[in-house]
């Protein structure tokens, strides 16, 4: 059975012959990730520029780097903002190149950040969150913005490579350690009907969509599965409450996930880390499917040797009775 089928089958819930694997760094991967390059008319005006006019700052280490300027402030910045062109034949040029590699596994296509992480890029984190109250329509109107570009993508994925691409993902982080950023009533008001015209366009495309979100986002995954998302992404499972998660939306969503990495995987023993690994396939994941580890590799933010996650691999190896070389 190919990659794409397995994972196919694990978001469905149509049961795969073993859980879906997403792990580069011990050379397993079921899925293969492309995404959309710059516009041909691409120039940064100063160092660090992003197309969207964010400067970002980086440092040594691998990472998107942090924005320190922010290019919407008021109305007038809004009328004039230029934003990305998402049918630009430019940014597809790299995918039509690296597609014929896929080799069997399933293609999950890169749309970016969510609607509110690219929304306070452009605005600033602190300003964002004010003007929920205080200026609504600055925030509507570049919200639309955002999405537009964002649906276009996912049009010209289906339509540039017709059944190639099998879903699409994007990252748009909702909560800290204790709770979310916003009300859910306010989630409601402002992001839902635009989650919902994004999940609508990548279904009618026949995609699954994927999100990750960090933080302790519990009250927004059943907005979530009432809009149709096929796969979320969770990487703080602890912060989450494991067992929590699991009665409250087991069998409901497809989780993809790992070993806490805040805590077990960058600093767990052997034994914590199996112990998490089998409390998560137990609480998790179904006989019929609904579950896919997933690698974390983010050296700005955590660092993890190799060791300890291929001592993760093994602990799920060892409580999901899976062999990888058996199909």
């Amino acid at each position: 059975m190919t990659g794409y089928e397995i994972i196919r089958r694990a978001i469905e819930f149509k049961k795969p012959p073993r859980i879906g694997i997403r792990f580069d760094e011990v050379g397993v991967n079921d899925t293969y990730i492309v995404a959309y390059g710059f516009g041909k008319d691409y120039q940064p005006s100063r160092p660090g520029e992003d197309e969207w006019g964010c400067e970002m700052q980086k440092t040594d280490l691998p990472n998107m780097g942090q924005v320190k300027e922010h290019p919407i402030k008021n109305l007038d910045d809004l009328k004039s903002h230029r934003f990305p062109d998402a049918d630009d034949d430019a940014r597809y040029e790299t995918i039509e190149m690296v597609l014929p590699y896929a080799d069997g596994r399933y293609v999950l296509g890169y749309i970016g950040q969510g609607i509110f992480e690219q929304l306070h890029f452009l605005h600033g984190f602190t300003d964002t969150l004010a003007d929920l109250y205080l200026n609504p329509s600055l925030l509507e109107q570049t919200l639309d913005s955002i999405l537009d570009f964002r649906i276009r993508l996912i049009r010209n994925y289906a339509k540039r490579f017709p059944e190639k691409i099998h879903g699409v993902t994007m990252t748009d982080d909702w909560g800290t350690q204790k709770s979310l950023f916003i009300s859910v009533p306010m989630w409601r008001q402002f992001f839902r009907p635009r989650y919902k015209k994004l999940l609508d366009a990548a279904h009618e495309a026949g995609m699954h969509f994927w999100l990750h979100s960090c933080g302790r986002v519990n009250d927004l995954i059943p907005e979530f599965i009432d809009l149709g998302l096929d796969v979320i992404n969770l990487q703080q499972p602890r912060a989450l409450g494991i067992e929590e998660i699991g009665r409250r939306f087991r069998g409901k969503i497809c989780f993809e996930s790992l070993v806490d990495i805040q805590a077990t995987l960058p600093h767990g023993t052997r034994e914590e880390i199996g112990q998490e690994a089998k409390l998560l396939l137990e609480q998790w994941a179904t006989p019929d499917g609904g579950f896919i580890l997933g690698d974390y590799d983010d050296p700005a933010a955590i660092q993890v040797s190799q060791e300890q996650k291929e001592i993760m691999f093994e602990a799920f190896k060892q409580f999901g009775k899976f062999d990888v070389g058996t199909t």
